[in-house]
């Protein structure tokens, strides 16, 4: 039987194929990914935020999002949860982001 670990390592790497249209960064090095919560029975909510508020690609971005997760076998259903709090900066950028993108 697979681990809840294992399925969160599963969404992490589908996650990780996941790329805001205008940045060349994954949106999990982006540190738009606040929490993945992978319950007993395999349903899985996802807490996320865009770069802001207004982003014209947040639809492709979450749909991408939902559909990817989806995609994992074990996977039961989905739900994402769009937040702005705290509010996205770059602080929350992974360093391999930041250098990505020239800010290192």
């Amino acid at each position: 039987m697979t681990s809840k670990f294992d399925i969160e390592q599963k969404i992490v790497e589908m996650i990780k194929t996941v790329y805001d249209p205008e940045i060349p960064v994954n949106i999990l090095d982006l540190g738009l990914i606040y929490e993945i919560d992978v319950a007993d029975d395999f349903n899985t909510t996802i807490t996320m935020t865009l770069t802001a508020p207004n982003c014209p690609a947040a639809d492709f971005i979450l749909e991408d999002v939902r559909q990817k997760v989806e995609s994992i076998e074990e996977i039961k259903s989905v739900t994402i949860n769009l937040t702005f709090e705290p509010e996205w900066n770059r602080d929350m950028m992974s360093e391999e982001a930041l250098l990505e993108l020239g800010f290192l």
